[in-house]
């Protein structure tokens, strides 16, 4: 029983984590129909802020909100110097740009950094505590859960009570009526760019204080799993992205915990194929997710 707690605990916090990079995901191509692979290098280049900041203030939070302020801007500078200019009426265009990005800023963080794996510490101790003489969960755990939990609901806020939210939607969902509205609709695009940056900064943020350690591709399998869960949700809708990254956080720990850490890719990929086959729209379907 002790096994099992600690494994739903630790894939929890694992699954809140990459729900958070999903939700990252589910932004970007609900306002721009585009799938961002460059999302975990351009998280990772907001981690190596964070560090840098820290390092030279001693400050664990200003090196977090520094990532922050960092990944909004990162998000403003790829869309506007990058993806505004790629053709999109060939969707592979977008793509093999995103991928090249990868590779580019991969190379300059080895560059200006290095390639060796630098331990990060957690803010908070990540010791479990008791919960009726179990070992359950940690103060960082706690942490994790807090913020994942703000963030979705921020993002809910905004989505549906926000001038500027519905301005988003409308400008993802029906970019021509949008703009004979007066919608800035290449604003909008920027803004949820710069938010699902953000958003992976503090994916990063969180994922890297767990023994990952920060290098140049240490988003590389956060982003495998982060984008099997937006798709087993559904790209369209945040409420499954949530639900599939929980889902399958709580698949590799279980996996790994009771069968073996080598099985835990295989088990995933298989959960994606039988709920592709199921289905394909994901678990949460679009018109629902369009409703929302």
């Amino acid at each position: 029983m002790d096994r099992f707690v600690f494994l739903t605990v630790d894939g929890l916090a694992h699954g809140a984590v990459l729900a958070v990079f999903a939700l990252a995901l589910v932004l970007i191509w609900r306002a721009a129909r585009v799938v961002n692979f460059a999302q975990g290098a351009m998280a990772v280049a907001t981690a190596y802020v964070a560090a840098s900041i820290t390092e030279a203030t001693g400050s664990y939070w200003l090196g977090f909100v520094g990532a922050l302020v960092a990944g909004l801007a990162l998000g403003v500078a790829v869309e506007r110097g990058v993806m505004r200019l790629v053709d999109h009426r060939a969707p592979l265009n977008p793509v093999i740009v995103a991928l090249g990005l990868v590779l580019l800023i991969q190379a300059v963080l080895g560059m200006l950094y290095g390639n060796e794996y630098r331990p990060i510490g957690a803010p908070l101790s990540r010791t479990a505590l008791d919960v009726w003489g179990v070992p359950a969960v940690s103060r960082f755990d706690l942490f994790v859960f807090g913020t994942v939990a703000a963030l979705v609901g921020l993002l809910a806020l905004l989505f549906t009570r926000t001038g500027l939210g519905l301005r988003m939607r409308a400008a993802a969902f029906a970019p021509e009526v949008s703009r004979l509205l007066g919608v800035n609709v290449a604003g909008m695009l920027t803004v949820g760019w710069a938010l699902a940056s953000a958003a992976g900064a503090l994916a990063a943020l969180l994922t890297v204080p767990t023994g990952l350690g920060l290098h140049p591709t240490a988003m590389d399998l956060v982003f495998v799993s982060a984008f099997t869960g937006a798709v087993i949700g559904g790209l369209d809708s945040p409420v499954g992205a949530v639900i599939g990254g929980v889902g399958v956080g709580l698949l590799v720990s279980y996996v790994t915990g009771y069968v073996g850490g080598d099985l835990a890719s295989l088990a995933v990929a298989g959960l994606l194929v039988a709920v592709l086959l199921v289905r394909p729209g994901g678990l949460v379907a679009t018109a629902s997710a369009r409703r929302a």
